[in-house]
């Protein structure tokens, strides 16, 4: 049986807005057994669930994030034509998420602005919710990942990458990571066999295609992160027929 953990790109974001509790529960629906949403910090200091730094892309307001309070980027559409889909905060995902059986990837969005603290307030509330089980950290920000494992020796990190790395695997463990989440360009069937004889694992991010879906199902890839988690499950379940 070919074991692949389909993650859902910022929710079902290729339906829905993205990063938004209806795009979360929607994928939560179509069959995702696992969210990846992405964390930055309020003005406030609060964990807040958007992927760019600035508001202009995906909702009706405009600058950085950081200059505006937990309460301000609540204010925000972030649906588009939804009605009363706010940017939500990391403790509202949470709350959500803690009683279903998904598994959640935080990508800590910490290139560009180097939040104060944010990889203690992350940890924090995700041991107040008890979901540092089924807690993935990733970041192209690796310094921060070193950070994490620092904090909490028993955290899963996995660097995120676009550009193939050499022996990632090694890279990995200089990190304390336990996984490698490399752009799914970069991947083939010898570094998931290579990856895997070092015991990490290899979740590719953005898949939507359904033949490269299949093609990186078949060489035994751990995990797909998707805009599309419908289509990944039917894929998973075809090839499993």
């Amino acid at each position: 049986m070919l074991v692949t953990t389909i993650f859902a790109h910022r929710g079902y974001s290729a339906k829905y807005p993205e990063n938004t509790m209806v795009s979360f529960k929607a994928a939560l629906k179509s069959g995702a057994q696992g969210i990846e949403c992405d964390v930055q910090l309020s003005k406030d200091g609060i964990p807040v669930v958007i992927h760019d730094e600035t508001l202009n892309r995906t909702t009706n307001g405009i600058g950085f994030v950081k200059d505006y309070t937990a309460k301000q980027l609540a204010s925000l559409n972030a649906g588009r034509r939804f009605h009363h889909a706010a940017i939500p905060t990391l403790k509202e995902v949470l709350a959500w998420i803690s009683p279903t059986n998904l598994l959640l990837n935080i990508e800590l969005k910490n290139k560009k602005f180097p939040y104060n603290e944010m990889e203690e307030k992350v940890i924090t509330m995700i041991h107040d919710f008890q979901m540092e089980n089924r807690t993935i950290y990733s970041s192209f920000n690796h310094d921060s990942l070193i950070k994490i494992a620092k904090i909490d020796a028993n955290a899963e990190t996995a660097p995120l990458y676009k550009k193939p790395i050499p022996s990632p695997w090694r890279y990995a463990k200089a990190l304390r990571a336990s996984a490698i989440h490399p752009n799914y360009r970069s991947v083939n069937k010898e570094l998931i066999d290579k990856v895997h004889d070092h015991h990490f694992k290899v979740r590719a991010y953005t898949v939507n295609n359904a033949s490269i879906m299949k093609k990186l199902i078949s060489w035994g890839i751990d995990g797909i992160i998707t805009d599309d988690p419908y289509r990944g499950r039917f894929c998973l379940e075809q090839m499993n027929k």
